[in-house]
């Protein structure tokens, strides 16, 4: 079979550099591998409260974002998941193939649900991870380039596949999960040892900030003792940061970047970094913008998901027929 991709992007929060060098960068990359197959994770984006203007509003900005950074509708199904009703449909299935205890294991559940009073945690927010098996399977998708905090998440996935298989058949496309070994984790400028999550004004270096911004976040940058430009996690996290950011958006090596910056002071260093980083966004954020403007996406987002629901309706048309539901059109 040939690689078929899925990766979605749920749209709470703004996108952040991070984002943008371990998904949006890769698209042509991507797109070169096989049959993509991305997606706008809205639904996921319900189990936890948000503003709906504000849910919309970041849709708009994701689907944009994805076409600025040179995505082609015609090679690639750009959808929101909303709008593609098998989703919703394959979970209320497969919420039966997966366990309370299993689901109860999931790290993420278990640090945000820590946080919440029992009373006030969603059964959208413990079964997350059926709708996003329900996501991967659906596509027949044997690639998931996912972030490692959703690692555990597509081992459920692979547990489910194993389980329904075992019961019914050969059924599932059995999916394995990808990440980038470079780019991977893109950390908070304010707090290297934390990832750039969309949650810290200070840190994190939001795909909309204005030039002006950015440079000074990244000025800004927690570094670390010593004077050398060099990479070592452990005594030099802040330094390390800065030279994966600037190797991901050079396309470079991590050695290639030390290399060049051997003679540099700390100043320097950082007033380069920043250059890279508002080299790469500024012509990024143009094109947005002519998008957002333009509405160009309301079509992409149209025809994308008319793409996913020829595909997806033969897996759950599969899935039905398997598990014994009459088809009666």
């Amino acid at each position: 079979m040939a690689e078929r991709i899925l990766t979605g992007i749920k749209p709470t929060g703004q996108l952040t550099l991070g984002n943008y060098i371990g998904v949006l960068k890769n698209l042509p990359k991507m797109m070169d591998r096989g049959e993509c197959f991305i997606f706008i994770a809205d639904l996921h984006a319900l189990t936890l409260p948000i503003d709906p203007e504000v849910l919309r509003q970041n849709s708009v900005d994701i689907a944009s974002f994805y076409l600025a950074a040179g995505l082609d509708p015609k090679r690639v199904a750009l959808f929101l998941q909303s709008e593609v009703s098998a989703h919703s449909e394959l979970n209320a299935i497969m919420q039966n193939y997966l366990y309370m205890g299993e689901l109860s294991r999931m790290t993420q559940f278990k640090e945000k649900s820590a946080k919440m009073k029992e009373s006030g945690i969603g059964l959208g927010l413990f079964a997350y991870p059926v709708l996003m098996a329900s996501d991967i399977v659906l596509y027949d998708a044997n690639i998931v380039p996912v972030g490692e905090d959703q690692i555990q998440h597509v081992e459920l996935t692979r547990d489910l596949v194993n389980r329904f298989n075992q019961r019914y058949g050969n059924v599932l496309q059995m999916p394995k999960a990808e990440m980038r070994k470079i780019g991977a984790r893109i950390m908070s400028l304010s707090d290297p040892t934390k990832k750039m999550s969309k949650s810290d004004p200070k840190g994190d270096i939001f795909l909309k900030d204005d030039m002006a911004t950015v440079r000074k976040k990244v000025m800004s940058a927690v570094t670390d003792s010593g004077s050398e430009v060099k990479y070592d996690e452990e005594k030099k996290p802040g330094i390390s940061n800065l030279l994966t950011i600037y190797a991901c958006l050079k396309d470079i090596t991590i050695a290639e970047a030390e290399k060049h910056f051997v003679d540099y002071r700390y100043g320097d260093f950082k007033k380069e970094v920043a250059q890279a980083v508002v080299d790469e966004l500024e012509p990024f954020q143009k094109r947005y913008q002519e998008i957002v403007d333009s509405k160009s996406y309301l079509e992409v987002l149209k025809e994308g998901a008319r793409k996913a629901s020829e595909v997806a309706n033969k897996t759950l048309l599969r899935v039905k027929k398997a598990v014994g539901l009459l088809i009666s059109k």
